[in-house]
């Protein structure tokens, strides 16, 4: 990391114990798993194949510091001469490289997510993929703690420059070892997705091809502060208390966070630089994950490299990574034809695929093909906020104010029935005029919801309803509606005082890019224009159903984590509607 960037403070994290997240003691060793060998979780399935496993391989970086990795290999044939040589996939990320999708499914999903017992071997990490599908089609497969995690030296960083150069190293010397064929990939969903872009964009010269399935782009715009407004409960009340595990700390967000709230050189070195990425790239995304999805848009939108596809699924990212066997056997496609050169057609596969949520008891539309996203045919329609509760397509020449306390639950809520089946897929936006006559800020959160033909909310489920033991929502506990599972519509989030708009980032109208460099404070009683991007959106309605946008002080979405620590309202927030103030929202019809 460059000396000009001022560091986030370290704070310490549990140390590694063993037993705990499938940890062992540090011990460099080879064994091989022969076929049949089975994991000792019940629902394991056994590995069909010999592999090779080497443990706590050291890895040595630029500075110095030794980081340790297993690697899941083709073993030798039995006469001991070296079999033939073997590309690389490398799986990134600081959960533990013992801490697989069996033990995450039981900890953090009802039902296992309807994953069935048998789909994983145990041996794949956390949000990654299984060496017992990869070894036995001539890969490596090589886990790794990255600086911080377990026994790997340093203070464990999340993003950003030092895990890039990091990764750079890590790859150079993966594609030098003997039985490597010189070829390198990176694989994963969440933060095994997100490092691939800021890796990838260094350009070392033996990665050949990456698949950021499900990867955020920028972290404190898409992750830990979005719209200005600390959002890092999730992080901080689960992943780094129960999942990250060092002997040296590491950075804290939330730290930083309270040391510095706006954007400075160390946050926006969490936001890679897509453009420099050159190799091919497969990615994937899904409508129902808060965190990925824009920064997924925008790896297609700026990855400079014809050689990109776009997957856009319906289902949750680990039920996809997991437990869709052809998506599997796509990967697989992807990786052959660009780590080992095979020409096998993988070009024919179409390059942007899309699905529609239909929510309730519906799956969604899946594979639906199209030459462009967004959309080219997009019809970007505003509908204009009404006193009656209505979204209008004309404003009204009337100017009016409909308000709600900032300190509660309470929203103002505007409606439209759809006449006939309609798809709203891509990038939504608000444009609301707003007031405070009790403080000089604004926390401001914009949702829209499906509602059936009664005029009901909907919920959508992120996994197939086949799959798990129960039939409808109404079955459901409060445990197990979590956003893991559940979905309820995308949000746009604003603190007033961030509202600056930098539109040479931006990459489209309706996701404005916020510096977030500087506060610009209202004097209370101001009418002040809010452009507030919401999160990407692909539902269908039919003819009866509608949708609801809510304008509120605080997020009516699914979320277990969240907080309202860290919101700065007060009083009554007033929306500002027709005349001189058409506030509105721009959806986008196909």
């Amino acid at each position: 990391m460059s000396a000009s960037i001022q560091r986030a403070p370290i704070v310490d994290i549990g140390l590694p114990e063993v037993g705990q997240g499938g940890y062992q003691a540090l011990n460099e060793r080879s064994e091989v798993l022969p076929a049949g060998w089975k994991y000792p979780h019940p629902n394991a399935r056994p590995i069909g194949s010999a592999i090779l496993v080497e443990h706590d391989v050291p890895i040595t970086m630029r500075d110095g510091a030794v980081l340790r990795a297993d690697i899941y290999r083709p073993p030798p044939p039995v006469d001991g001469k070296s079999g033939g040589k073997v590309p690389v996939i490398l799986c990134w990320s600081p959960f533990g490289k013992k801490f697989n999708g069996l033990m995450s499914l039981s900890l953090m999903t009802p039902w296992d997510l309807g994953i069935p017992a048998g789909t994983l071997s145990g041996l794949e990490k956390f949000e990654s993929i299984d060496p017992a599908d990869w070894v036995p089609r001539g890969y490596a497969v090589v886990n790794i703690d990255n600086r911080g995690v377990g026994d790997s030296d340093g203070t464990m960083v999340v993003m950003g420059t030092q895990e890039a150069e990091d990764g750079y190293d890590t790859i150079e010397a993966l594609a030098k070892l003997p039985w490597s064929n010189g070829a390198v990939g990176l694989a994963g969903n969440s933060h095994l997705a997100i490092v691939q872009w800021f890796i990838a964009a260094l350009r070392p010269p033996s990665l050949k091809a990456i698949a950021p399935w499900e990867g955020c782009g920028d972290l404190f715009r898409e992750q830990f502060a979005r719209g200005g407004i600390y959002a890092g409960d999730l992080f901080d009340h689960l992943i780094v208390k129960y999942m990250l595990k060092g002997r040296h700390g590491m950075e804290s967000f939330k730290e930083k966070f309270a040391q510095q709230p706006l954007a400075d050189a160390w946050w926006n070195d969490k936001r890679p630089d897509m453009k420099k990425i050159n190799i091919p790239t497969y990615m994937t995304g899904t409508w129902t994950n808060t965190m990925h999805g824009m920064g997924v848009i925008r790896g297609w939108m700026e990855v400079d490299t014809p050689d990109k596809w776009l997957r856009w699924h319906g289902t949750q990212e680990w039920y996809d990574m997991y437990a869709n066997k052809q998506g599997t056997e796509e990967l697989i496609q992807f990786f052959d034809r660009y780590l080992k050169n095979e020409d096998n057609g993988w070009e024919k596969t179409p390059k942007i695929r899309l699905s529609a949520l239909r929510f309730g008891s519906n799956d969604p539309i899946e594979g639906i093909i199209e030459n462009s996203f967004p959309l080219e045919r997009t019809q970007y329609n505003k509908l204009y906020l009404a006193s009656d509760g209505k979204l209008s397509l004309q404003p009204s020449e009337k100017s009016e104010i409909l308000s709600y306390n900032s300190e509660s639950s309470e929203s103002v809520v505007f409606t439209h029935t759809f006449k006939g089946t309609t798809r709203l897929i891509g990038m939504p936006k608000a444009v609301v005029y707003m007031s405070c006559n009790d403080l000089d800020d604004m926390d401001i959160y914009v949702f829209i919801e499906k509602l059936d033909s009664s005029g009901r909310p909907m919920t959508n489920l992120n996994v197939p309803w086949k799959g798990i033991p129960v039939k409808s929502f109404d079955e459901f506990t409060p445990q197990q509606s979590t956003e893991v599972v559940t979905y309820k519509g995308p949000v746009g989030i604003l603190r007033a005082s961030h509202r600056a708009i930098d539109e040479s980032k931006s990459i489209h109208p309706n996701w404005p890019y916020h510096p977030h460099e500087k506060e610009e404070k209202i004097e209370p009683g101001t009418v002040v224009r809010l452009d507030i991007g919401i999160w990407a959106m692909g539902i269908q309605y039919e003819a009866g159903e509608g949708l609801r946008v809510s304008i509120s002080g605080r997020s009516h979405a699914v979320s277990n984590f969240g907080t309202f620590d860290h919101l700065q309202n007060k009083g009554t927030h007033n929306v500002h509607l027709g005349g001189e103030y058409p506030s509105h929202v721009i959806l986008p019809f196909v």
